[in-house]
């Protein structure tokens, strides 16, 4: 076992908030990914294995977790070095929505932070796990759970708003991702949290619900 891999074991044990959004637990028995503050009982370690992102969970074929709400953990990884490329391609692609609509592309990215899409590549995976495509595409299935969790908005709108072509992408996306059509979410709320009416910005013009992130000072994150 790696450093990192017991430094994240231990966190995941003691459900450090420090640590939370900087890796995932993925659990092989339930096929579902958690933040390491999730609330339910440990699984055993046998059945677990952590992963950097939620993205990178998603593509192995995990589902996200519906008690702890991997959509609202924060990003708050260490950057130094290469990940700083790494956070603003990754703030570009999660707040502004640069991977979205159909003629978003990856080059068209990379070009705009003077690299190449393989190098781009390159670097998403080595500090992610996931390739650019699939950040995006975990970052709209997010902000359309969000809608889905604490607005109102039709189902169109919702699919819209978080940087979905069309509804039919929107449905088969989310379906594949949760296991569930995206009514389910919303007719079953998880924590027995209704849907409100509150909408506020979450980046690139799109808007949702408040969701409680980790003290960013404890998480390593950088303040706006």
């Amino acid at each position: 076992m790696t450093g990192e891999a017991m430094l994240w074991e231990r966190a995941w044990t003691q459900r450090d908030p420090a640590f939370d959004g900087r890796f995932f637990v993925c659990v092989r028995t339930t096929g579902v990914y958690c933040r390491c503050v999730c609330p339910v009982r440990l699984p055993f370690r046998r059945n677990v294995t952590f992963l950097r992102s939620a993205a990178a969970a998603e593509a192995a074929g995990f589902r996200p977790c519906l008690r702890c709400r991997p959509e609202s953990a924060p990003f708050s990884p260490a950057w130094k070095g290469t990940l700083a490329t790494v956070e603003r391609a990754f703030r570009l692609i999660v707040e502004e929505g640069a991977l979205d609509g159909e003629d978003a592309r990856v080059a068209h990215l990379a070009d705009r932070l003077g690299m190449t899409e393989r190098h781009m590549r390159r670097l998403f995976l080595r500090h992610l796990g996931a390739t650019p495509m699939a950040v995006a595409r975990t970052a709209r299935v997010q902000r359309a759970k969000r809608l889905l969790s604490g607005t109102e908005l039709g189902m169109t709108e919702i699919a819209m708003q978080s940087g979905f072509g069309s509804l039919r992408r929107f449905n088969a996306v989310f379906a594949e991702v949760y296991r569930r059509p995206p009514g389910a979410i919303r007719r079953n709320p998880p924590g027995g949290i209704a849907p409100g009416a509150r909408k506020p910005d979450i980046g690139g013009g799109r808007s949702a619900t408040d969701v409680p992130l980790a003290n960013p000072v404890r998480s390593g994150r950088k303040q706006p």
